[in-house]
């Protein structure tokens, strides 16, 4: 099993949208890769295009297979994160 890992900016928004998408699909074109960690342990703030961005990512890897999980998320990320029901389409660790 092969993991990569993505890491979030402070201020995740419509802002780091390309290169949010550059990113996981260069991750997503190695057929080793089995998960995909995205990184939150710098997250201050994120919005709802942050939130939309990482469904359509999670639709796409959940296609080729690949699990996607967000770790290191804090206080008011965790938060939204929980609010939006993201629990229920990440594992969140």
């Amino acid at each position: 099993m092969s993991e990569k890992s993505l890491q979030i900016p402070e201020r995740f928004d419509f802002g780091y949208h390309k290169e949010f998408t550059e990113q996981y699909q260069q991750i997503l074109e190695d057929k080793g890769v089995t998960q995909i960690a995205l990184d939150f342990s710098r997250v201050g703030y994120l919005d709802s295009s942050a939130l939309g961005m990482m469904v359509l990512f999670q639709k796409k890897a959940k296609s080729q297979n690949v699990a996607v999980r967000i770790r290191g998320a804090k206080e008011s990320a965790k938060e939204i994160l929980q609010i939006a029901n993201f629990d229920r389409l990440f594992e969140i660790s």
